[in-house]
């Protein structure tokens, strides 16, 4: 009798957690995945994919994403980190083709992309590691490419995007535009 009492509640136990795990798996995220992508020159593709959080009448710039690099936590052991550019995973750009970004070169491949801000100049971070929980583990010896950039200010924007202006054939200005700032930087199809 005391197995059979023992049985039942370990299953009903085991049926309250799938039961609240299911339920948490049908609510949407909080910042929703996305992705865009532009064609450069013949067929270089240009993809960014990134989780959307919202400004939600926040200040972001300098408080929600601190300036230079974030204060560490249980999962970088203290090490301070950069900015995953986005919410929940780390967000990506994959090239299909070698590309110059802001005149350096960067090889086919799909990287994590990363950033330190300030107020004046950005870090932005290419990361051979593109399958990271935002930017805890960051670990600055997998840099394929660091280059600095200037935001500028632009209208209000409030939920984050990466997109692309300037397109210009073989060249395209790629973007993060989130609150009142845009981060671009120029993106060109490597020659052969």
């Amino acid at each position: 009798m005391k197995l059979t009492i023992n049985f039942f509640f370990i299953f009903c136990f085991i049926l309250l957690i799938t039961s609240s795990t299911t339920a948490q798996q049908d609510k949407p995220r909080a910042s929703l995945k996305a992705s865009v992508s532009q064609i450069i020159g013949i067929d270089t593709e240009v993809k960014f994919e990134f989780s959307r959080p919202g400004v939600k009448g926040r200040k972001i710039w300098g408080e929600i994403v601190p300036y230079g690099l974030e204060p560490g936590n249980q999962y970088s052991k203290n090490k301070p980190f950069p900015w995953r550019g986005g919410a929940n995973e780390n967000t990506t750009i994959s090239f299909s083709k070698d590309v110059l970004v802001e005149g350096n070169p960067l090889p086919a491949g799909k990287y994590g992309l990363h950033f330190i801000p300030s107020e004046t100049e950005w870090v932005v971070i290419f990361s051979k590691n593109n399958s990271l929980w935002g930017s805890y583990l960051y670990n600055e010896e997998e840099d394929a490419l660091r280059i600095n950039v200037t935001p500028v200010k632009d209208n209000q924007q409030e939920w984050l995007i990466y997109g692309f202006e300037d397109l210009a054939g073989n060249t395209a200005t790629a973007f993060l535009h989130w609150a009142e700032l845009k981060v671009p930087f120029k993106i060109a199809v490597a020659s052969n």
